[in-house]
């Protein structure tokens, strides 16, 4: 087993603690409140991997690794967001940088092996890494159907259904998108009617 420096470890725990605290910040541009930090976002995907079933053929571990690790660049440079004017090169050259430097304080055997785990998302090329981004997707649009339901603003978040509408590839995902849809577009109905029947 590789010797780790507890200084070091120490160091690499701080920064992942600012995943804790640091907020999605498209959710603050849409005058979200009491809305989510990155690490409550990717806990929700690491808990929707165990969703595939033991006859899944993708690598259910993998999955968890995945989305464990996905964002883990943000402890530094934070969330990027379109609103920042920020190019997607240079996003990805600012997250890389800052994988590279995060990665160091944990050893050689582990620092890849996290780092090669984020590489292996951004390249968006296996399997695991297709599925987990349909995760990362998903969980967006389920946490925005969970703010317009609670704040009772219907159709508020619309922008980030119209934006990701055709992208999910997974099958069990594109079902679970359907139904939360289905789901969404009732309570907008409903809430309709009773506001007809409170006029």
């Amino acid at each position: 087993m590789e010797s780790l420096n507890p200084e070091e470890v120490l160091k690499f725990l701080d920064l992942v603690t600012n995943l804790k605290h640091f907020s999605r910040r498209g959710w603050a541009v849409c005058e979200i409140k009491n809305h989510e930090q990155i690490a409550g976002h990717m806990y929700a995907m690491g808990i929707m991997t165990f969703l595939l079933g033991d006859d899944s053929k993708l690598d259910r571990f993998k999955c968890l690794q995945l989305a464990l690790v996905h964002d883990l660049a943000e402890c530094i440079v934070g969330d990027i967001t379109p609103h920042d004017n920020i190019s997607e090169d240079t996003k990805h050259a600012m997250e890389d940088e800052a994988m590279k430097e995060l990665t160091t304080h944990v050893g050689s055997k582990i620092g890849s092996l996290i780092y090669n785990l984020y590489k292996e998302y951004e390249a968006k090329e296996t399997p695991e890494a297709k599925f987990v981004k349909d995760l990362d997707r998903f969980d967006l649009l389920f946490t925005a159907a969970h703010y317009e339901k609670r704040d009772d603003t219907p159709k508020k978040l619309q922008e980030f259904f119209d934006s990701t509408e055709g992208k999910f590839q997974h099958p069990f995902i594109q079902e679970l998108v359907k139904t939360l849809e289905q789901r969404r577009s009732s309570h907008m109905v409903n809430n309709s009617l009773i506001s007809k029947d409170s006029a």
